[in-house]
């Protein structure tokens, strides 16, 4: 291996590791990988059809009929007709969803913001640096 594909694959390896550690910090709510996702969809995305959010998933769309029932249960979204297509359903985030959201983010970022307490004024100017990097190779 090069030098840089060294470096890539171990920055990819830190970086799974930190996804996994935020993740854990405000854990998915009570909800599966892929309920968490599809809300995730919702969240970002606005309001989709069933079928759109199932393909964005790569499922059918009677799987992501169950995920979204599920959602709905949690009051977390809300299901409509669609305007345009009466057979189809819209699947819309309620704000306790919002709510449940922001307040994950917050743990994350409160968790991660602990951990970085712990460096030196040099090491975080090191990461300010690197994080400029990085947002140059993921904008």
């Amino acid at each position: 291996m090069t030098d840089t594909a060294d470096l890539a694959q171990s920055l990819r390896e830190v970086f799974g590791r930190a996804q996994r550690a935020l993740r854990e910090q405000s854990g998915r709510f009570g909800l599966t990988p892929s309920q968490a996702e599809a809300l995730g969809y919702v969240l970002r995305d606005g309001p989709l059809t069933i079928t759109a959010l199932a393909k964005r998933q790569s499922v059918r769309s009677q799987s992501m009929g169950a995920t979204v029932g599920v959602l709905l249960e949690q009051e977390l979204v809300t299901v409509t007709p669609d305007p345009s297509d009466g057979r189809q359903k819209v699947v819309t985030v309620t704000e306790k969803a919002r709510a449940l959201v922001a307040k994950g983010r917050n743990a994350r970022t409160d968790w991660f913001a602990k951990q970085l307490d712990t460096l030196s004024p040099g090491e975080l100017r090191t990461l300010a640096e690197a994080q400029k990097l990085l947002g140059r190779i993921f904008p």
